[in-house]
């Protein structure tokens, strides 16, 4: 079987998520548009919190060590350098003229103050459980490092006691150094570790949150891919089939079946369709019926037609025949003319002949009964005419 591909795989999944989903499907556009726009805001919102949430612990994490741990780095080495003063202080003191150790001797006593001073402030930031073990056996060599090394030097110095002064410095100073200065470098070497263990641990806080801003945007961008596929297929998918639908109308097919699927836009929208359908069904239905009305009108016109036509020839027939009677008539009257000339003829042979006999006066009478029976035939033909 094919490989799917990666937009066929997020289209599958888009589907088999927002199908069936009716609450969205009745969702208005802008609705749809509205929850998109929010869900991409919070989207936002999220990344961004988780950002704002990264960089405070990350500034935390500098500020802590820069606070615990490099300050208090700059604390010991300046402790470290002011004891190193002391001891080359009283060093030239005890080697060089009593006169002279007296401002020496004011340097030491001013470098002591400001030891301590800084060891408070060392001792006021946070300290490591390991840590304050180290400070609190630091405090205790420090402690004894001047009560036994620095003040009786000093107190010798002041009493111009040098040899008692060179015996402390070289003697008991010497001795009780090198403990407070591994006392020093342990805490350093403590912040150090320190150091690198919250190093440690803000980058590892680092690879985590960009592990999971990277899994969220990807999350966040697949999820946006899915509902951008559902938004738009829910738009677009209604929006085709109306445009099929109206094509159909469009081409005289009123036989399709129209489904509303949704009650957004798009599905009154197909809704409107499908009522201008139905409309148009109940339309041409009436306009079959007054078709078929108009059929049966123009047939029974038809029949009339016929009709007339068959009485107009009939008429015609008629008048034909009425013709023909006249011109019969009229062949009548010409005879009837022609015997009229031929009586008068007669009677004019008569009145030359009257005296001829009754042979002639019989046949002249004979002669008027066929006149006589000619005019009754032109009286029943006129009759025939006027009625």
């Amino acid at each position: 079987m094919p490989l799917l591909s990666v937009r066929d795989y997020v289209e599958a999944i888009s589907a088999r998520h927002f199908r069936r989903n009716h609450m969205f499907n009745n969702l208005s556009i802008k609705s749809r548009l509205i929850f998109v726009i929010a869900f991409l805001c919070v989207q936002l919102v999220v990344g961004a919190l988780i950002g704002i949430i990264s960089l405070g612990y990350s500034n935390e994490a500098a500020r802590t060590i820069y606070e615990d741990r490099v300050v208090a780095m700059g604390q010991l080495d300046r402790m470290v350098r002011l004891q190193i003063q002391n001891q080359l202080l009283l060093t030239r003191a005890v080697a060089g003229e009593p006169a002279a150790a007296v401002a020496l001797i004011a340097d030491v006593e001013r470098n002591i103050q400001t030891i301590t001073t800084v060891w408070g402030e060392y001792l006021a930031s946070y300290l490591t459980p390991d840590e304050k073990q180290l400070a609190d056996e630091f405090a205790k060599r420090r402690k004894q490092f001047v009560d036994e090394g620095l003040r009786p030097a000093i107190a010798a110095l002041r009493a111009q006691n040098v040899e008692q002064a060179r015996a402390v410095v070289f003697g008991p100073m010497v001795q009780l150094s090198p403990p407070v200065q591994a006392g020093i470098d342990a805490l350093l070497k403590l912040q150090l570790d320190v150091a690198k263990s919250e190093y440690d641990q803000s980058m590892a806080t680092y690879h985590l949150v960009r592990n999971s801003c990277i899994a969220g945007v990807l999350f966040g961008l697949v999820l946006a891919l899915l509902i951008g596929i559902w938004l738009v297929r829910a738009i677009t998918r209604p929006l085709n089939a109306a445009v099929q639908i109206a094509d159909g109308i469009a081409a005289g097919n009123l036989t399709q079946r129209i489904d509303v699927q949704s009650g957004d836009e798009t599905g009154r929208l197909t809704q409107s369709l499908k009522d201008m359908n139905e409309s148009l069904i109940g339309i041409v239905s009436q306009v079959r019926k007054g078709t078929d009305t108009i059929a049966s009108a123009s047939s029974q016109i038809a029949s009339g037609n016929m009709d007339l036509s068959s009485r107009t020839e009939e008429q015609a027939s008629s008048l034909e025949q009425t013709a023909a009677s006249m011109e019969q008539l009229t062949a009548t009257v010409k005879q009837n003319a022609e015997h009229a000339r031929q009586a008068n003829d007669l009677a004019q042979s008569a009145a030359d002949v009257a005296g001829k006999g009754g042979a002639v006066v019989a046949q002249v009478v004979d002669t008027m009964g066929s006149i006589n029976a000619s005019s009754q035939k032109i009286s029943d033909i006129i009759g025939v005419i006027d009625g």
